[in-house]
Parts: C-alpha cells; sequence; structure tokens
C-alpha cells in the first residue's frame, strides 16, 4: 500500500508525468538517428495501415499488442540499443506507445456509436445522482469523509481526457486512487478506524467518480484496457484500473437497492432531477405543449387543471434541505444548495414565461382569479346567467 500522505498526492501528477515526457522524448531522438530508418518505416507503416479498415476495438486493440511485441524485439535486436538493460527498453517501448497511440488516437477513441452512447448516458445519470447522492446513501463511514481529499482525487480523474496516451490516462487513475488510499490509511493511524479493504476503498472511489463525473469515462476506461501495453496492466495500475471499472459497473446499473435510501425518495430525486435539467436546457413542459396543441386545433380543454398543478408543485418537497436546519449544513453543502437554488431560479422562470404567454394567447381561459389567487375555470354561459339572477334578486 502506498504511504504517500494526501498532500504529497498533490505533486503526483507532476513526478510521475515528467518521466513520461523524458522517455518519449528520448524515443524520439534515437528515430531521428539515421541508423533507425527501418524502425522508423516499420512504426509508419503500422499507422497508416490502420485507415484502410474500418473501426473495430477489439480486432484493433489485438493488432496494436502485436505490434508492440514485435517492434519490443526489434528494438532488443537493432544496433541503436545494443547493450541496453530491461529498464532502458521499457523506457523506449513507453515512448513508441505513446508516440503510435497519439497518432491514431482520434481512430481508436470512441471510435463506435456503441461506445459514444454508453459515455452519454453514464454521464447524464452521474449528473442526476450528484443533485442528492450524499456520502450516507453508500455507507461511507464519517471518517473517511474528508472533502480535501476527495476534491484531490477528483480533479485527478477529471484531468484523464485530457490526455492521448493510454499510459497518462492510466496514471491519472491511479493518481486518485493513491489519494483515496492515503486517506484510507490515514484514517486507520489517526482515527483507529479498522480498515475493510475494497469494502472501505470501493465506495468511496464511487462517490468520487460521481462528484467528478469524468468526461467520457466508458471510453477512457475501454481505451486503456485495450491499448495500454499489457505487460504493464499488473499489480497495482491493474487493482486501480479494476475498480474503477467497478465503480463505473455500479454507477451504471445503480437504483434505489444499490443504496441505503428509500426507493420512493430515490425515485422523486431522481424524478425532479430530470425536471431540473428539462428546464436548464430549455426543453418544453409536455403539459404547457399539450394545451398549446389544443389551442392550434380549436379545442382549448380545460386552461389548467389541478393534476397539473399537483404536478409541478409535488418537485418542491424533493430538495433535500426543505427540512434542514441552519446549524445542520456544512461547508460541503453549499455547492449543491447553490446548484438547487440556480434550478429553482430556472423553474421559476421558465414557469412565469409559460402562464404570460398562455395569458396573452387566451386571456379568458388562462388567468389568475381576483382575491383568491386559484386558477379560474372558462366562462360557462348556465352559470353566468344564474348568477345575473341571483345578483338581480340581491339589489
Amino acid at each position: 500500500m502506498d504511504t504517500t500522505p494526501p498532500s504529497a498526492s498533490a505533486s503526483a501528477s507532476s513526478s510521475l508525468a515528467s518521466p513520461t515526457s523524458m522517455e518519449f522524448y528520448d524515443f524520439l531522438d534515437r528515430m531521428r538517428n539515421p541508423a533507425s530508418l527501418d524502425l522508423v518505416r516499420s512504426i509508419k507503416s503500422f499507422i497508416v495501415s490502420f485507415s484502410f479498415y474500418p473501426p473495430n476495438p477489439e480486432n484493433d486493440g489485438k493488432k496494436v499488442q502485436d505490434f508492440f511485441m514485435t517492434m519490443e524485439g526489434a528494438l532488443r535486436d537493432h544496433p541503436l540499443w545494443a547493450g541496453a538493460s530491461d529498464n532502458e527498453i521499457d523506457c523506449a517501448m513507453e515512448g513508441l506507445e505513446k508516440y503510435v497511440m497519439t497518432k491514431l488516437f482520434s481512430r481508436t477513441f470512441a471510435c463506435s456509436p456503441e461506445d459514444t452512447k454508453v459515455d452519454r448516458e453514464i454521464a447524464e445519470k452521474i449528473s442526476l445522482l450528484q443533485t442528492f447522492l450524499r456520502p450516507e446513501h453508500l455507507d461511507i463511514p464519517a471518517v473517511l469523509r474528508n472533502e480535501a481529499s476527495w476534491l484531490l482525487a477528483e480533479k485527478e480523474l477529471q484531468k484523464m481526457n485530457s490526455f492521448k496516451a493510454p499510459r497518462e490516462k492510466l496514471l491519472c487513475i491511479m493518481n486518485c486512487c493513491r489519494v483515496i488510499n492515503n486517506l484510507l490509511l490515514n484514517a486507520s493511524m489517526s482515527e483507529n478506524h479498522v480498515l475493510a479493504g475494497a469494502d472501505d476503498f470501493l465506495p468511496v472511489l464511487i462517490y468520487v467518480t460521481i462528484k467528478a463525473n469524468p468526461p467520457e469515462l466508458h471510453s477512457n476506461l475501454k481505451f486503456i484496457q485495450l491499448y495500454r501495453r499489457q505487460a504493464k496492466l499488473v499489480s497495482e495500475a491493474a487493482y486501480y484500473l479494476t475498480n474503477l471499472i467497478s465503480a463505473k459497473s455500479f454507477i451504471a446499473d445503480l437504483n434505489a437497492r444499490s443504496l441505503s435510501i428509500n426507493e420512493i425518495e430515490f425515485e422523486e430525486n431522481m424524478q425532479a432531477a430530470r425536471g431540473a435539467n428539462k428546464l436548464a436546457h430549455n426543453e418544453p413542459d409536455p403539459a404547457v405543449e399539450e394545451m398549446a396543441a389544443r389551442r392550434r386545433q380549436g379545442n382549448p380543454g380545460p386552461s389548467f387543471t389541478m393534476n397539473d398543478k399537483e404536478r409541478i408543485m409535488k418537485g418542491r418537497s424533493t430538495y433535500p434541505f426543505m427540512e434542514a436546519k441552519a446549524g445542520e449544513l456544512t461547508v460541503g453543502d453549499v455547492e449543491r444548495l447553490l446548484s438547487i437554488y440556480k434550478d429553482v431560479v430556472d423553474k421559476f422562470t421558465h414557469l412565469s414565461e409559460a402562464f404570460r404567454q398562455l395569458s396573452l394567447s387566451k386571456p379568458e381561459f388562462h388567468h389568475l382569479g381576483g382575491t383568491g389567487g386559484s386558477f379560474a375555470q372558462p366562462p360557462q354561459p348556465s352559470l353566468r346567467k344564474d348568477k345575473e339572477s341571483i345578483d338581480g334578486r340581491g339589489e
């Protein structure tokens, strides 16, 4: 287990990335040597050959892995690496992997519609979960709730999509997981918390992943699995990658039974989050659209039923802080409160605009009643005559 304290992990990315850059530039320098012409031709020929075939992730991954094995043998036998140690050969292979996969990135990353669809579905689901999911829903002990460490881990995950080489993407995952691992270790030392292995580690990783919502998570994980040299997907790297793949699968299949939350509360929170997303993206409300369609067909129908009102208003009770008191809030709640505040403002703005449009189009059918503030019903001739006759007798 890594014993580096969480604070040291802030520089982990740069400390790990620096050797990567040195290996890459050393590889390029050797490739500029005229003696490497045969190697250069082999590499370029392999890259060009990819454009001859349609994308097929599984087959493409096997082709790349076979090419890496062939090139490793060629490097060991080449005069430029005569007498080179295993570590020097490994560094050259790291440079080769980065060069080849950077060149092939647009051809190999998220190259199938199915991968793109999974990425979108996971990102959308995470965006819904972010509005209400709390550590207690994943049974994360209070002693492991460290916002500073979690934020650091989130930032590492979010960096992953900015790199093109499989190794650098994997390093982002490893940095994230090391921060979490250090948090667990520190808790066991300072808080006398008995470590439960994956039972402690995975829930925290799932929560960090949901908070981070790293772009194209599925495609990044698949890219690493297919194109990172298989000899390097061992030990710590394999353990952390496997855990993040498990976290992604858990999130994709997540429902109320996966969490410590009432099923009705879970569904209400998810529905409220979907409604907020629709408003944020200016998606029309189905009830308003239905009324507009009836007006266009010359059948205005009921102006605004109580069911419509109840459906719109019931979301009010799903906000997690409705019953909270000021003393119960934490600094970590500020971001969620701001998000909920924005949702409320968006809803109010769009509903106000919808009522204004309805009022302008059919004022006799859609208006608020006098002092009572209730929704008025369409005028009915029989009721009006009765009212006139009553008023006449009253005078």
